[in-house]
């Protein structure tokens, strides 16, 4: 297999930084992108290419960016999209100008190549909470919701191009992601949600460091998945994989509730259709 051009996002620490490692000690090139540069330092020194990325510049520097990044290697062949982080129900335009916004004028920027080339694949990394709603989690569960209908239309818009789409649900992994450095949540400032938005910010907290899921294992997944190897030898790359033993459980109960809802409510569902004509 002939080895890989890879562009990821938000390379300065956690999934981003793993996933760069990862695909250079596959043989893979990769672009790695931060805001600042210089965190990108020994990675430049591993062999990838390093560049100053912003997901909420606007549209215009972000198509110059990604001009750039395709002459390094002549094309781009993977578009990971990872930049992002939790923010607070008094920060949601900065959360969706980042976790969305940003996401989408990326991709926007790198779609043109791969239509013309007929060929290449958008991983998007979204989260459990792009699939089920936490309390005091309004914010960031609101971008991967938004993330997922979005790649999930553009996977439909796109596959007849030869264009592939991966939405990764990540499950509590250990990442800097709960770090206080990434996590900007406020306290509710509505008395009767206090004490639980304190409690929830409390456990997020104390969870940091402690998640159970490994991150370069999950890194590891989705670059089999990409590659078509390993776990993912001889079977077709699905539109979304759940990572983590609590990502199913999450994924898995709400699908059960939900086919119990649809069921247990099919005949008033139904019921809103115009009689039928003879």
């Amino acid at each position: 297999m002939a080895p890989l051009v890879w562009l990821v996002t938000g390379c300065s620490s956690g999934f981003g930084r793993i996933f760069a490692q990862q695909i250079l000690s596959r043989g893979d090139h990769v672009i790695a992108t931060a805001r600042r540069v210089e965190t990108l330092d020994d990675l430049s020194k591993s062999g990838a290419s390093v560049m100053k990325l912003d997901v909420t510049d606007d549209q215009d520097t972000i198509s110059d960016t990604i001009q750039k990044a395709m002459s390094i290697h002549g094309r781009i062949d993977v578009l990971v999209n990872n930049a992002g982080f939790i923010l607070g129900d008094k920060q949601f335009r900065q959360a969706f100008e980042t976790n969305v916004f940003g996401v989408l004028k990326v991709t926007k920027a790198l779609l043109p190549h791969f239509r013309e080339r007929r060929t290449g694949t958008n991983v998007f990394i979204s989260s459990i909470s792009g699939f089920h709603g936490y309390e005091f989690n309004a914010g960031y569960s609101g971008t991967k919701f938004a993330l997922e209908g979005m790649a999930e239309s553009l996977w439909r818009e796109t596959t007849h191009f030869g264009i592939r789409t991966l939405i990764v649900e990540p499950g509590q992994f250990r990442t800097e992601l709960l770090s206080s450095r990434n996590l900007k949540n406020e306290p509710s400032n509505i008395p009767d949600y206090a004490q639980r938005s304190k409690d929830f910010d409390e456990y997020l907290a104390n969870r940091s460091g402690h998640q159970a899921g490994d991150p370069e294992k999950g890194v590891s997944i989705v670059l089999d998945l990409v590659r078509g190897e390993g776990v993912a030898k001889g079977r077709e790359m699905p539109l979304r994989i759940a990572l983590g033993a609590d990502g199913y459980e999450v994924v898995k109960n709400k699908c059960d509730e939900t086919l119990k809802i649809l069921e247990d409510w099919k005949d008033v569902s139904c019921s809103t259709d115009f009689d039928t004509q003879e």
